[in-house]
């Protein structure tokens, strides 16, 4: 056995939760060789983990009496407050060295309080949630986005790892949170930028279908908008930084573009209020001044 799995054997892992996402993460955990604990307020939701060898508990209480790394994915900020500090939640018998992860998205306040009050019995708590949807769980391919100092980083990294093949450190407790936050962001602007290509590609009698099948095989090859996500800071880019060429490609082409969609959006009598204020802010977002022709144009009132 290897000093790593020898470690793995002296940890049991709780997982409190078995709905969409939790099911497929705990599913990964069967054969963790420290052994998993389950827990769920349905019990149909811990059959066939019971039938896989895995223990069933009753409650978050019961899972914390013997398990050192309990996992949460519960659906909002009242559930998680609940399975930590509730009557019958976690730190009524948690020992001292526990680490509680939060996977369910909450408030970032909601985490360090928590946190806090875990400190109180030596119990570290840290914000994890994931990025991936259940398709991600299933296939074990799941972002987790960890907040929490050192040593429980290194407690729950190996046992994510079976479920996650990105583990991100973001930093303190509730920076998992906010990267998450920050995520999704863009995640649902995205949606809303995607309903409105819709509706031009609509209003111009194309077949919008179609649209989605191009748009969803190309951004598997350039990475859609992650695929500008790089750089250490928003600041502005410096004459010589090494950025600058790139990003002043990526704003010429986004404000051509923008330009003709929001021509095209003016002869159909379309209103693209989300390509207009993305014509105005991608240069600034990209760290330089909007171009030389853009502005112009931009001047000359040539759009409404």
């Amino acid at each position: 056995m290897s000093a790593g799995s020898a470690a793995a054997a002296d940890v049991r892992v709780g997982f409190i939760g078995l709905g969409n996402m939790g099911a497929p993460m705990a599913q990964r955990l069967i054969d963790w060789p420290g052994g998993l604990v389950v827990c769920d307020a349905r019990p149909s939701a811990t059959e066939k983990f019971a039938a896989a060898g895995a223990t069933v508990a009753a409650t978050a209480a019961e899972v914390a009496r013997t398990a050192s790394v309990i996992s949460v994915t519960v659906l909002d900020d009242a559930q998680v407050r609940d399975v930590v500090e509730g009557p019958h939640g976690i730190l009524r018998t948690a020992r001292a060295g526990t680490v509680i992860a939060v996977h369910s998205t909450i408030s970032d306040s909601t985490a360090v309080e928590l946190a806090e009050r875990c400190r109180a019995s030596d119990v570290d708590l840290v914000d994890a949630p994931v990025s991936g949807g259940a398709p991600g769980a299933t296939q074990g391919r799941l972002a987790v986005m960890v907040g929490g100092n050192d040593e429980a980083f290194a407690a729950v990294r190996d046992p994510f790892r079976l479920w996650a093949d990105l583990v991100v450190h973001a930093g303190p407790v509730g920076a998992g949170t906010r990267m998450k936050l920050a995520r999704n962001l863009l995640h649902f602007v995205a949606f809303a930028a995607a309903t409105e290509a819709c509706r031009l590609a609509e209003a111009a009698g194309l077949d919008i279908r179609r649209l989605g099948e191009v748009v969803r095989h190309s951004d598997a090859v350039t990475g859609g908008a992650g695929a500008i996500l790089w750089r250490d800071t928003t600041a502005a880019l410096p004459p010589g930084d090494p950025w600058l060429p790139i990003m002043s490609h990526v704003r010429d082409l986004g404000e051509k573009d923008l330009g003709l969609a929001l021509a095209l959006g003016d002869r159909l009598d379309l209103e693209l209020p989300l390509a207009r204020l993305g014509l105005e802010r991608l240069a600034e977002g990209l760290g330089l001044e909007r171009s030389a022709v853009t502005a112009s144009i931009e001047q000359n009132g040539a759009h409404r």
